[in-house]
């Protein structure tokens, strides 16, 4: 299995993970310099289910030992959004009926990151007041209604305490061509983001 392209084990990539995370320098974001404490955990598409239960082994792990993780699925988050403006039931009804493209506008105004989204994480961010690392999940889930780009440049200024761990079912890449750019399910290239640190690039 290849898990990621950077390792080859599901083993080896939780056991990477954890040494980082569980390290001082990674939560007292030690070496950073004025950078955001957001690192990108890129997976193949294809594993996303086998990285999906290295994220809750972690997350099980790293609280057993007193380290608190805030795990935010941003899919789960979107239909709470959509439930708590009393739009969910509606958008099950039309689904079937609107065009796709339709689907995704109105998805994508109700869910807009600066004034819905990120707002409604920073909101479970205060009342999770004593967490220390901040996991996002779902990124694939909530394409291509919600950008990763767009979510973590509105999220900069909100989660900037604690390190976030986004895990990205695909690239994030850096070139002197195109500088850096998350590719979401290694096709998609158009999502320019460089301010955060690739997981599998840092050392304990």
């Amino acid at each position: 299995m290849s898990i990621t392209n950077n390792l080859n084990s599901s083993k080896s990539v939780y056991d990477h993970l954890f040494g980082i995370i569980s390290g001082d320098r990674f939560l007292s974001m030690q070496s950073i310099g004025n950078e955001v404490p957001f690192y990108i955990c890129p997976f193949l598409p294809e594993d996303a289910s086998e990285m999906s239960k290295i994220q809750k082994q972690l997350s099980n792990r790293l609280n057993n030992q007193g380290v608190t993780v805030l795990t935010i699925n941003l899919y789960d988050l979107s239909i709470e959004i959509l439930k708590e403006i009393d739009v969910w039931d509606r958008l099950l009804e039309i689904e079937q009926t609107v065009e796709k493209e339709q689907l995704k506008e109105l998805l994508q105004g109700v869910l807009d990151p600066e004034t819905h989204l990120v707002p409604a994480i920073a909101k479970k961010l205060e009342e999770a007041a004593g967490f220390e690392v901040l996991f996002l999940t779902g990124v694939g889930e909530v394409f291509p209604y919600i950008r990763s780009h767009n979510v973590l440049n509105n999220l900069q200024s909100t989660a900037k305490e604690r390190p976030t761990v986004i895990f990205f079912p695909g690239a994030y890449t850096h070139s002197i061509e195109s500088g850096a750019s998350l590719d979401l399910f290694d096709r998609l290239h158009d999502d320019k983001y460089y301010r955060a640190f690739n997981i599998f690039h840092c050392e304990a």
